[in-house]
């Protein structure tokens, strides 16, 4: 049963599940907006803010230090806290917590967490006290705050003094406001009520201190009046129970200017006098900080949530030799409950990779980047596009242009922009591509889009030196169900196809700089067509020029370039004529005349002929073309500047390429085609062919056709006794042997000669007799079950096999029995008419007819072959004549001077010169000269 999708266990947030656009700014509060009531309902509802605010360990320290001092004690109890956080690491959430909690005292406690708080500070109650807020990027240096009915408040320590005192408390401190001074600790005493509990939070200190620095004061400026000001409050704080003061410090100096480093420096150095600094969110803390602001709180997973855990559980013990080292598989499962509907890996990888980005914002970026890939991954759920069981790295939405603005702002630029675009997230992207031509298993998991998504997190965008490893990336994916080795299988795909994705030592990282197969595709664009043709036909006859020494006719134009000769002939066709549907008629047709034409003459050993057929020369074509176009980066490598890897690579790519398009020609001529008993073509598809199926190509197909009968390495002699033509009484050998390549009903043999080992082994078998024959009709020399070698067998047609039984009666000195089959009719010799001799000696001449007489039209281009091939037998003895009657009658009429050179050939050939001419018509002589 499929696993639940997370999109139905747990609840995004409202606007999260509307998909209304996000802005970081929703994720960052403002004290100052906190205290006017301008701030979202989640941060200035105090009940709603503790629900949404996960009490990390450091967050807790700091609140029980503050309850403590303001509760009285002194022991655990801080008098100033330095809150020091990467930008968007929580410091103005902290400060708004302990608003919250000081302002209402004891109304705080029904609220969520409250309770935990108090038994970890150990005290009874939340003390209720004045809670002063200063907070520099809303404190204007030169207007200052206030007006109208409050006095105008023009420095921080005048802000303070109004917020605790008011109007008596600003009286205290008016003359050092007015005049831009620092009060001293006497003055800052004196705002501190005996009877009062008071909490001083200030917030975005190093904002203001960078704007007073222009301010001037006597030979001072207002920055370093403030941060005298600092000073001494830190001192009378320290000495003051009941008084707690909290500063946030930003970590990351990407904040700062060069004097904001100085300031920053003395001001931690100030605070840190005093008390230790604190590091309110680390680790996993930070998931349920996620968590909380992200979903509906509190969350139930129930048991089908509870199931998902189990099972990916379940699959990182079973693979856990292949996953990372750094991954405690021991804490699996707390580890995929408390992240859970995240993968993991999605939020560690922002604190294993991303943090040392020096724009990452450790919290609100975060937030913000997940905020939109929850609303993304919610909407496209219940669209029915997808079905995860928890959100992974690899279902990042990065095509969506508002998930990738925040994504690029966290990495510091956008130029990956053209990276994510054509390699992992565009619509015609290679991941994209390679998913929807994937077989179904890698298409349904959307597996190349995933891994190049989880590369891309892995290794920081490419904005730093972090790589992906294998075992990270098998990690970020892994699930159950999922064939660990398709993982593998799209990274070798995505290697081969990405322009921006780069592979060393199984370590992948997607860069700024296209990679070499950026390099190639501009290349491939221009391999000129010719260069193409060549690479390949010149492949092709390099595959098939290998194994057996069969005869090979390369991509014959016309007939007469196949020999028609009794010898097994491998014909391989160029990649042009294939089987290809549009053109596979027109290839069968060339096919088919080939084989019964041999130039102007029809073909007598038309079996003898195997045609290797190419049937899609596409993949042909592009193989020849990649191999080009790496052979021609090689020769530019020291212009293109290539690193070495890259050198490597571009080498190790170019024997790829030369494999790539031999196993494709083995793949391309995957069938031969042959006439059957029938006369018919025949096909036999060898399958999906490589070259490590057999020593050749050409060896394959041999041993294929042998596997089919249609070729054999020897014959026996009882073949040739079961299939001896009824009207023979005599079979010459080479009508033998060339029966093997002419006729349809007769295999095919690889060698011909092997035909004479046949012959022998028949002969000594006592199965036929072998016989020369004299131009007088005897048979000399005669053998018939005795030895005879192989090598002493004659290929002719003056030696013939005879019948078992006119053999037999040869050689018993008898008169030969008619061979059965022979025609009726036909009568046989009187003993009279025949002379034996035994061993050399002994001949027999058996005439079965009297004469023979035919007569019939023969085409002109058939002459030579109608001499050849029936009247050379009868040329060399007495008895034939031949009388020819032939008539020319051209559409033009004949020239007188033809007729006479007609009449000077005759004349040299001692034939008589008559010859029957014929006037033309009237008509006809009109037609002609018209014509002419």
């Amino acid at each position: 049963m499929a696993l639940k999708p997370w999109y139905k266990i747990v609840t995004p947030r409202e606007d999260l599940r509307e998909g209304k656009p996000l802005d970081a700014s929703e994720f960052a509060i403002h004290l100052d907006q906190v205290i006017e009531g301008r701030a979202p309902e989640d941060y200035k509802d105090p009940e709603r803010f503790f629900t949404r605010t996960y009490l990390t360990k450091g967050l807790t320290e700091v609140v029980c230090e503050v309850i403590r001092r303001l509760s009285g004690e002194t022991v655990g109890a801080s008098p100033v806290i330095n809150l020091t956080t990467q930008f968007g690491g929580g410091k103005t959430h902290a400060l708004t917590l302990l608003y919250h909690l000081i302002k209402n005292g004891e109304r705080a406690r029904n609220w969520i967490g409250v309770n935990k708080l108090l038994d970890a500070a150990q005290v009874k109650t939340i003390p209720q006290g004045v809670v002063a807020i200063f907070v520099g990027t809303a404190f204007d240096v030169l207007k200052g705050h206030g007006g109208n009915e409050e006095p105008t408040r023009f420095t921080p320590w005048g802000e303070i003094a109004w917020q605790i005192g008011g109007e008596k408390g600003y009286e205290i401190m008016k003359e050092h406001d007015v005049k831009r001074t620092a009060p001293s600790g006497n003055i800052i005493r004196k705002l501190f009520p005996p009877d009062k509990s008071i909490l001083i939070l200030m917030d975005e200190v190093l904002n203001y201190m960078n704007r007073a620095r222009a301010r001037k004061i006597g030979s001072s400026n207002l920055s370093s009046q403030f941060l005298q000001f600092l000073q001494n409050l830190t001192s009378e704080a320290s000495g003051r129970a009941g008084v707690s003061l909290v500063l946030s410090l930003p970590m990351s100096e990407q904040e700062m200017t060069v004097e904001d480093q100085a300031d920053f420096g003395r001001l931690q150095k100030l605070s840190t006098r005093v008390d230790k600094p604190y590091v309110l969110s680390e680790g996993y803390e930070i998931v349920e900080i996620i968590r909380r602001r992200l979903f509906e709180y509190p969350m139930d997973i129930g048991t089908d949530g509870k199931k998902v855990i189990s099972e990916y559980v379940e699959w990182i013990m079973e693979h856990r030799q292949q996953l990372p080292s750094w991954f405690p598989v021991q804490s699996a499962h707390e580890i995929f409950e408390s992240s859970y509907p995240f993968h993991p890996t999605v939020l560690s990888v922002f604190e294993r990779k991303w943090q040392t980005l020096p724009r990452f914002q450790q919290t609100r970026g975060i937030l913000r980047l997940l905020a939109l890939w929850v609303s993304k991954a919610y909407q496209e759920g219940f669209k029915g596009a997808h079905r995860d069981p928890l959100i992974t790295l690899g279902t990042a939405p990065l095509d969506d242009s508002l998930f990738r603005a925040a994504v690029f702002e966290q990495l510091g630029e956008s130029r990956l922009e053209a990276a994510v675009m054509t390699d992992i997230a565009g619509k015609k992207s290679h991941a994209v591509r390679l998913d929807e031509e994937a077989v179904d298993t890698i298409k349904k998991a959307r597996l190349h889009r995933k891994v190049a998504c989880a590369v891309f997190f892995e290794s920081s965008g490419g904005q730093a030196r972090e790589e992906a490893t294998l075992p990270e990336i098998r990690l970020a994916l892994g699930e159950p169900d999922l064939d660990i080795g398709n993982i593998e299988t799209a990274l070798e795909s995505l290697t081969e196809a990405c322009y921006y994705l780069t592979c060393e030592k199984s370590k992948y990282r997607f860069s700024l700089v296209p990679n070499l197969n950026k390099l190639l595709s501009d290349r491939r664009a221009s391999i000129q067509e010719s260069a193409i043709k060549e690479a390949i036909r010149a492949e092709i006859q390099r595959v098939f020029s290998a194994g057996p020494g069969i005869e090979r006719v390369f991509f014959p134009e016309k007939s007469g370039q196949i020999p028609d000769r009794a010898a097994l002939t491998l014909v391989i066709l160029p990649p042009e004529q294939s089987l290809e549907e549009e053109i596979r008629e027109e290839t069968f047709k060339m096919i088919d005349l080939f084989t019964r034409e041999h130039g102007a003459s029809a073909r007598t050993f038309k079996s003898a002929l195997l045609w290797a057929v190419p049937e899609n020369p596409r993949q042909l074509n592009e193989d020849a073309r990649k191999l080009l176009a790496w052979e021609a980066l090689e020769d530019e490598a020291d212009e293109l500047r290539l690193e070495s890897s890259q050198r490597k690579q571009l080498s190790e790519n170019m024997k790829r390429a030369e494999r790539d398009l031999r196993e494709s020609v083995w793949r391309t001529y995957k069938n031969v085609y042959l006439l059957d008993k029938n006369n018919q073509w025949k096909c036999v598809d060898l399958g999906l062919v490589h070259s490590s199926a057999a020593d050749s190509l050409v060896s394959l197909i041999l041993s294929r056709l042998k596997q089919e009968g249609d070729i054999e390495e020897t014959i026996s002699p009882n073949f040739l006794v079961r299939n001896w033509p009824p009207a023979f009484t005599e079979w010459s050998t080479k009508s033998v042997r060339d029966a093997f390549f002419a006729s349809p009903q007769f295999p095919r043999l690889i060698n011909p000669e092997t035909i004479k080992q046949t012959i022998a082994d028949g002969v000594v078998r006592g199965l036929f007799g072998y016989a020369g024959k004299t131009p007088t009709g005897q048979y000399k020399p005669f053998y018939f079950a005795t030895s005879i070698n192989a090598f002493d067998i004659e290929i002719s047609e003056y030696v013939f096999l005879i019948p078992k039984e006119a053999a037999q009666s040869i050689s018993e000195g008898e008169k030969p029995l008619v061979t059965p089959g022979v025609k009726e009719g036909i009568t046989s010799p009187t003993p009279e008419e025949i002379e034996v001799t035994v061993d050399k000696e002994k001949r027999i001449t058996a005439p079965a007819a009297s004469s023979i007489t035919w007569g019939g039209e023969i085409p002109p281009q058939k002459w030579m072959n109608f001499y050849t091939k029936v009247l050379s037998k009868f040329a060399t003895g007495e008895g034939l004549k031949i009388y020819l009657t032939f008539e020319a009658k051209p559409e033009g009429g004949i020239s007188s001077q033809k007729i006479e050179e007609t009449k000077v050939s005759l004349r040299e050939l001692g034939l008589k010169e008559d010859i029957e001419i014929k006037e033309q018509s009237n008509e006809q002589e009109g037609k002609s000269n018209s014509s002419n």
